[in-house]
């Protein structure tokens, strides 16, 4: 069997890190790497991988809202599209991660939080219900706005104009 190109390989590795599954990462590198847009079949075959575990992948990246099916005129095929725009994926993938692991969360520490009363709970809940808050701000930045406020790199200061990384001088006492 021909040995899979590493890229396939990094990018279900992140995947991971958010949620996805380790073949749905795979599917999803292969999708946006790709010149023409790939055919179920053609995953397969490229990726060594069983075809129901490619079926169950990409279900679950349309899920996501990560991919889209195409069609070709007079071909019975879907062939599958992913954004260009890294900045688009960053916020999609913003989104589906609230979707699925925050907003459950939440709900689960607000039952808790009222069945027991517990203040440690419902600091907790507070705590990541203002996580929660600003990823659905982040997930809802048009891809140029979520762009300028985190893939500018260097550039992106912090709010009271100092240089990222840089601490404040302390006043010695004389």
């Amino acid at each position: 069997m021909p040995r899979t190109p590493p890229y396939p390989e990094i990018v279900a590795d992140l995947g991971a890190l958010l949620g996805l599954s380790r073949p749905a990462g795979q599917c999803f590198a292969a999708i946006w790497r790709a010149a023409r847009p790939p055919c179920a079949d053609d995953l397969t075959a490229g990726l060594g991988l069983s075809r129901s575990n490619v079926s169950t992948a990409l279900k679950e990246l349309r899920d996501w809202g990560l991919i889209a099916r195409a069609r070709a005129p007079g071909d019975r095929k879907d062939y599958f599209t992913a954004p260009a725009d890294p900045g688009e994926l960053g916020r999609r993938l913003l989104s589906g991660r609230q979707r699925r692991a925050s907003a459950p969360a939440l709900d689960r520490l607000l039952a808790a939080e009222g069945e027991t009363g517990d203040v440690r709970i419902a600091a907790l809940h507070a705590a990541l219900a203002t996580i929660s808050e600003r990823m659905e701000a982040l997930a809802a930045l048009d891809t140029a706005d979520l762009a300028s406020r985190f893939l500018s790199g260097a550039d992106a200061k912090p709010a009271d104009g100092r240089s990222a990384g840089k601490k404040k001088k302390k006043k010695r006492k004389t």
